[in-house]
């Protein structure tokens, strides 16, 4: 069985047990000091004093230290009686170290504790037995013979004494308990804050990390575009105006929808919004907005097809918006890198359990330059294993270079196509474990 912690001394103030040691010496040792003169030899009168004094000394330390407290007073009541002062007043004082030690000592320590009380008991009742006198200090020991009416009162007595030292000793337990749950109370709400606090920092982290993502997609598509268009507008501002014309158009557009999304990101830095400036938020872009998406792009001078295969279902709002960012990642790099000349394919592959996204393009492939700053394909992975999916991205064996992305999908069977009326809600709780590439 496991055992019970110890209660730990909380009060570090010694003011309250030297409170409680004067009391004591004030309503105990004096009246015990009187008691203990009249024991019938020197030796008793002499080992009851110190008693008088040492006993109730020692429960100064009777939560500090309990057990060497207990022994003390143990061993002078025991002393003074075998020195022939049997009883005296401070003898009450064995039941106060009982409960100390109970309460602030060791499981061990209390149990001795109440097997000395109850030993204790029993020499006193047959001392009272076989006394002359009334059984204080001033009775003599007559002879050790005993009657059975001597042994019947040895049994009452040392009955109601143990009586007191089992009442006593629950009286410890009943405490030491409440002391020991009071304790693991604290023990548990300390865990707790520190638990809080250690998931309120890896929210921040996760929360800085999912907005530095969601900066990177917008930031280096956006100016991918602009730079594309602007290269595209200045090589056609003498021959086509009206091509440099369009680029302007798709620059302004570009930079204020890019303006647009770093606002609403950013917003979720700031405080709410009042009320007479209420806080306006879009719908972060999902698969649906694909076909903008390649619009867009389109737009910029980049020759881009975009293939459905399969049957298209309803995806949660982050599933749909990591769907959109890959495909807005791995074409803003081929804006990036794949030359001008490049074209690429974006193609959206439905499973029964699984979206496979996957562009590919004709760009430079393995010979396109990187200055390693970027962390696109970074956030591409990162994005992908918070869906349990796997990613994969590398140049093509016959040139170009390819992105494809595998994700499970929260259900095993087709629902209805987006727009139905009895398409059944999505349980992110039932997503399969991740699979590998290739397999249903």
């Amino acid at each position: 069985m496991p055992r019970s912690p110890e209660p730990v001394l909380r009060d570090s103030s010694r003011v309250a047990d030297l409170l409680v040691a004067l009391v004591l010496a004030g309503f105990i040792a004096l009246p015990s000091i009187v008691s203990a003169g009249a024991a019938p030899s020197g030796t008793g009168v002499f080992t009851g004093l110190v008693a008088s004094v040492v006993m109730p000394a020692a429960l100064y330390w009777r939560r500090s230290r309990p057990v060497p407290s207990a022994v003390a007073v143990y061993a002078a009541a025991l002393l003074h009686f075998a020195a022939g002062a049997p009883l005296v007043v401070a003898d009450v004082l064995i039941f106060v170290a009982l409960y100390s030690v109970t309460v602030y000592g060791p499981v061990w320590a209390g149990r001795l504790a109440l097997g000395g009380a109850l030993f204790g008991s029993l020499l006193l009742a047959a001392w009272l037995a076989g006394s002359s006198g009334p059984g204080l200090a001033g009775g003599e020991l007559n002879n050790l013979s005993f009657s059975f009416e001597d042994l019947v009162f040895i049994a009452i007595i040392g009955a109601l004494l143990g009586v007191v030292c089992l009442f006593v000793w629950a009286m410890g337990l009943v405490r030491r308990s409440r002391l020991a749950h009071t304790e693991t109370l604290a023990e548990r709400a300390a865990r707790l804050e520190i638990e809080r606090d250690q998931q309120a920092q890896i929210a921040t982290a996760a929360e800085r990390s999912r907005i530095a993502r969601e900066m990177h997609d917008i930031v280096a598509h956006s100016l991918s575009v602009v730079i594309a268009q602007a290269d595209g507008g200045r090589y056609a501002a003498a021959a086509d105006p009206e091509a440099a014309t369009r680029a302007l158009t798709t620059i302004s557009e570009t930079g204020r929808a890019a303006l647009a999304d770093m606002r609403k990101i950013l917003g979720v830095l700031r405080a709410p919004g009042t009320d007479a400036e209420p806080e306006t938020t879009t719908p972060q872009p999902i698969d649906a907005d694909l076909d903008a998406l390649v619009d867009q792009v389109r737009s910029s001078g980049l020759d881009v097809s975009l293939v459905r295969v399969g049957q298209a279902r309803s995806l949660p709002p982050g599933l749909g918006l990591t769907v959109y960012r890959i495909c807005q990642e791995a074409l803003t790099n081929v804006l990036k890198h794949g030359g001008p000349s490049a074209s690429a394919t974006v193609m959206i592959q439905w499973a029964p359990q699984r979206i496979s996204i996957q562009v590919d393009d004709t760009g430079r492939g393995a010979a396109a330059t990187s200055d390693g700053a970027g962390h696109g394909l970074l956030g591409m992975r990162e994005r992908v294993a918070m869906f349990a999916g796997t990613f994969d991205a590398g140049a093509r064996p016959g040139g170009g270079y390819r992105v494809r992305a595998e994700i499970p999908l929260p259900g095993g069977q087709p629902a209805s196509v987006p727009g139905g009326t009895d398409a059944a809600p999505l349980a992110p709780a039932s997503w399969p474990q991740p699979q590998q590439n290739g397999t249903p």
